[in-house]
């Protein structure tokens, strides 16, 4: 099996205002300038990987407006293969509105777009496609719930590795979750999928263990600062410290970092645990410059850092 990585997720285009503070409810700031940015969890994901010097393929939709078609030149720019991104008419191109605050903190309202309208059949036939290519399939579920599942259960069919980030995580997602390989959920969403499958709440370490242990899934908890969490569902347990970043400028996309270099080490052959200390270091040098994949390292740079 080689290295390559299916990313199956969402593509947006982020709209971002710096200003010094959040707004609160009902309150406007001001910030001095609108900058944009190529977003969506899993087109981001997809950067990363490909920063990894993964062989990298996307599926995905955009709409065929001007936003989509700058959105998939940017992508092949990178070089990920965006063959199996449907071009959706009277669709418009997902799109993200983004504050940062002076402490890189964030508020995010995503307007879905053409992600809500990926088509399940297309999903399964692009996982298909990439048997004896891909050596890990990579879902984010800012796209349709359908679509999620058809990605997750291809993938499993056909005993690819799969990593499912649950962000945000539906009801209806329960049957996904229960055949993903790897989870990787930020604390909230931990909670989220506690609810999902009548775990009562607890501390980051029982959550994570009860899920790994009734999903049958390992679950990586991504920690901000605080790095990750890996639970296993043998009960295994292990804490990974994040790497300390000189000046923390912009959050966005540190989780979809994450999850790229995660997806991208696995693929290659490196065990759960060397591919989430890749994944956090990766994510902790991102935080440096803004925009969801402005810092994203290269695999050089995540290659010298030591946690």
């Amino acid at each position: 099996m080689s290295n390559g990585v299916l990313v199956i997720g969402a593509i947006n285009v982020d709209l971002v205002v710096g200003a010094d503070r959040l707004p609160a409810p009902g309150e406007t700031v001001v910030g001095p300038r609108l900058d944009r940015f190529g977003g969506g969890k899993g087109a981001n994901a997809a950067v990363a990987a490909a920063r990894m010097d993964a062989g990298v393929r996307y599926c995905g939709g955009v709409g065929t407006d001007d936003l989509g078609r700058e959105a998939l030149a940017e992508l092949t720019s990178l070089g990920i293969d965006v063959s199996d991104v449907a071009e959706i008419d009277d669709i418009p191109t997902g799109a993200a509105l983004i504050v940062v605050d002076r402490a890189g903190e964030n508020q995010i309202a995503v307007a879905a777009g053409a992600n809500s309208h990926v088509d399940p059949a297309g999903v399964r036939a692009a996982v298909e496609r990439s048997v004896g290519w891909a050596g890990c399939v990579l879902v984010s579920t800012e796209i349709s719930t359908a679509a999620v599942r058809s990605a997750v259960a291809a993938a499993r069919e056909h005993g690819l590795p799969c990593v499912l980030n649950p962000a945000p995580l539906h009801e209806d997602l329960v049957s996904a979750v229960r055949a993903a390989t790897v989870l990787t959920p930020n604390a909230s969403e931990l909670r989220d999928l506690c609810d999902a499958l009548s775990i009562p709440h607890m501390d980051v370490d029982d959550a994570a263990a009860r899920v790994a242990d009734t999903t049958g899934a390992c679950v990586a908890v991504t920690r901000g600062a605080e790095g990750a969490l890996i639970a296993r569902p043998d009960g295994g347990i292990e804490r990974i410290p994040a790497l300390a970043a000189p000046e923390v400028r912009d959050t966005t996309g540190a989780g979809d970092t994450f999850n790229g270099v995660l997806a991208a080490s696995l693929a290659a052959g490196n065990t759960l645990d060397e591919a989430c200390r890749r994944a956090v270091i990766a994510a902790s040098l991102s935080v440096r410059q803004v925009g969801a994949r402005t810092g994203m390292p290269s695999a050089e740079e995540v290659a010298i850092a030591r946690v």
